[in-house]
């Protein structure tokens, strides 16, 4: 979804995926990553099958929340069907969500029309090379060719994605007006979000939650709006860019505060859906949501007067982009083993650094220990010490029961 992270990761079935949702599988029931991968896995393939090899390239994390909540809220699963051997699946086989499934389809589409909007937002501010007369006109017609098979996608699902597509331009007309709150930023990707939400009950045929799924979408719109500003802040202060932040002169303990009032909000707004099956959106939309804040405020150090970041964590910020673009490739080529002078994982052992080592791949994790949660709602067992026979009681809890994190918390 909107507000994904400048920097690029590979996972799925050979997309390269962005986002702020990257769950952890030291801190997720198996069976809850298990579905995750499935539903990850299907859109990647979906836009394979549907709209070419290349589209893969959009496939992104918070894009899949489209599939999983359409087939939450239906009482029959959605179809499967098993995928060839990927290799970052360690060439392994898996089932996924099938590519006629109408979410994977919605997710697809959506995807496509952020992706294309991105490439058009760089190419008219000059950025990277898609802002490069010459260097930047494949890019500029991948582009053009999304947004065509996204608003063919999403017409099909009676989804008209022109209200995605147009949200860089609105957004920078927004950019252009003096005066305008934070919040009047953020309200374009607020819609188009809301929006993508609320069609998932038009799909699943359940009217009854569209206002409550407009709200949730609504409220990680903004999250994930406000997270990709905190991300960009010293960059784009640096290159002299706009920033929502620096426009409207917000600290980062304001939009900290504003990022923890619109997670409460979506954890409400979560719990009012008709759900069939609940585990997997609510540990996406509000447990997943709740560690990409903290992830993303939690390794910067703030001046307590200004509620700034410090001068010693300014001076650790990035070089220019292609610097950090040869490096972001040289550190996706060696698995995570090779890691720049300005990255926080620079000096840890090699199984943190690589990928493969480190929760499949996630940004480390801080504050996972969710244990005795993931079992109560998971299992129904709670987190007592019965082992087995609680599980059973729950009944339908997983057989290793829910809590695979290496957090000593006694979940066994």
């Amino acid at each position: 979804m909107p507000g994904t992270t400048p920097g690029a990761r590979q996972d799925g079935e050979g997309a390269f995926v962005f986002g702020i949702l990257r769950p952890c599988a030291r801190h997720s029931c198996p069976r809850l990553h298990q579905a995750w991968r499935a539903h990850l896995c299907g859109m990647c393939l979906t836009l394979r099958d549907r709209h070419g090899q290349l589209a893969r390239a959009a496939t992104n994390y918070d894009g899949l929340v489209l599939s999983v909540l359409t087939e939450a809220q239906r009482p029959e699963s959605t179809a499967r069907r098993v995928a060839g051997p990927c290799p970052l699946r360690g060439f392994r086989r898996a089932e996924v969500v099938s590519s006629r499934a109408e979410g994977a389809r919605l997710a697809a589409a959506v995807s496509l029309a952020l992706a294309s909007g991105k490439i058009r937002d760089h190419a008219a501010d000059g950025d990277g090379t898609a802002g490069r007369r010459f260097a930047g006109a494949p890019l500029r017609l991948i582009a053009g060719s999304w947004t065509a098979a996204a608003g063919r996608g999403g017409g099909a699902l009676g989804f008209d994605t022109s209200g995605l597509v147009s949200v860089p331009e609105r957004q920078a007309e927004r950019e252009r007006t003096p005066g305008l709150s934070l919040l009047d930023l953020t309200e374009p990707t607020e819609t188009a979000v809301a929006a993508a939400f609320a069609h998932t009950a038009t799909l699943a045929r359940t009217p009854h939650n569209a206002e409550a799924l407009r709200e949730a979408g609504r409220l990680f719109g903004r999250i994930a709006h406000l997270l990709d500003a905190v991300e960009d802040l010293d960059d784009d202060v640096a290159r002299g860019a706009f920033n929502p932040l620096a426009a409207t002169g917000t600290t980062l303990s304001e939009a900290r505060r504003l990022c923890d009032d619109a997670l409460h909000g979506l954890r409400l707004a979560v719990a009012d859906l008709d759900l069939e099956e609940r585990h997997l959106a609510e540990a996406l939309l509000v447990d997943e949501t709740r560690r990409a804040i903290a992830r993303t405020f939690g390794h910067r150090a703030l001046d307590p007067h200004t509620g700034h970041p410090t001068p010693e964590h300014r001076a650790g910020a990035a070089p220019d982009p292609v610097r950090g673009a040869l490096a972001g490739m040289l550190t996706f080529l060696t698995c995570g083993l090779y890691r720049p002078s300005w990255s926080r994982l620079r000096d840890e052992s090699w199984d943190d650094r690589c990928y493969a080592g480190r929760c499949d791949g996630c940004d480390g994790c801080d504050g996972c220990c969710d244990c005795a949660d993931c079992c109560g709602r998971c299992c129904g067992s709670g987190h007592g010490s019965g082992g087995g026979s609680g599980a059973g009681e729950g009944g339908g809890c997983c057989d290793d029961c829910c809590c695979d994190c290496d957090c000593g918390c006694g979940c066994d």
